[in-house]
């Protein structure tokens, strides 16, 4: 009995096809065949998702939105600006300190009025400014006794000159104040409305993917940047003008004792007479 069995157990199945090897090789290759499409598909579309486009600032700034666009374009005005005054300024203020030294030391050893103008000669400046409103100032008190007058009169003819010369020389630090005051909250602006678009566009893609997400907060945040590109050196270029200009407005406060000596002198020679002639 046993071995009339086993032949039985060796026998196929009723109803069983017999399966070749070609037609195994041809079932399983369906099966593959659409994961494999499916993973061609997603790897573009990763790639896709993963960089939308070029970060760079220039495309960033050609792909942000138009009032985004007129932030970054002011700013970037206002950066200029800051530069310009910077070389304009140190080029002023080197070239007028220079002649008011040398002006200064021409007029040292000079004992009047007269002979400081001589040494001067045809310069123009504060300096000059200050001996002709001394002289002016001589010519019109002539015939007034009391040298104390001519002195107070000199002296806010003085004070006049030396504060339109703070004026003059100041010209353009209102500017950088304002840049380096106002332009990070500029930018800030730009970031503030860069940003409530990208949530916009994301709530209409409706997609939390970071790549997706990046690009437009990154265009927002290009604006704060370009912001403190432009109020940080606009601050520093203020503060260092600050000094520069107190130190040229000593000068002129030392032009303008050096003025008010040479008058004392005149009208302490009795001298007044002279002086009222010398500036006819």
């Amino acid at each position: 009995m046993p071995a009339a069995s086993q032949p039985v157990a060796q026998t196929a199945l009723p109803g069983a096809v017999p399966q070749t090897p070609a037609a195994a090789e041809s079932a399983a290759s369906a099966v593959t065949a659409p994961a494999a499409a499916d993973a061609d598909t997603a790897r573009p579309l990763k790639s896709q998702l993963a960089v939308p486009h070029e970060l760079s600032p220039w495309s960033m700034f050609l792909s942000a939105d138009i009032l985004v666009k007129i932030v970054m374009s002011g700013l970037a005005f206002a950066s200029l600006v800051t530069w310009t005054i910077l070389i304009a300024k140190t080029f002023e203020l080197s070239v007028i300190q220079r002649k008011l030294k040398g002006a200064l030391k021409r007029i040292g050893n000079a004992r009047s009025l007269a002979e400081a103008q001589l040494a001067l000669g045809e310069r123009q400046g504060v300096l000059p400014s200050l001996l002709e409103a001394a002289m002016h100032e001589a010519r019109l008190s002539a015939g007034i006794s009391g040298d104390n007058g001519i002195k107070e009169r000199a002296a806010t003819r003085f004070a006049e000159i030396s504060r339109a010369e703070g004026r003059r020389i100041r010209f353009g630090m209102g500017m950088l104040a304002t840049i380096g005051s106002t332009s990070p909250f500029v930018g800030l602006f730009g970031t503030v409305w860069g940003i409530m678009n990208s949530f916009i566009g994301i709530s209409k893609a409706q997609t939390t993917n970071l790549a997706v997400v990046a690009p437009g907060i990154a265009e927002a945040l290009l604006a704060t940047a370009i912001g403190l590109a432009a109020a940080i050196p606009a601050v520093i270029i203020y503060n260092h003008f600050a000094r520069v200009t107190k130190t040229y407005l000593e000068l002129v406060a030392r032009a303008s004792g050096a003025a008010a000596r040479l008058l004392s002198r005149d009208l302490d020679r009795g001298n007044a007479g002279v002086i009222a002639r010398a500036a006819e």
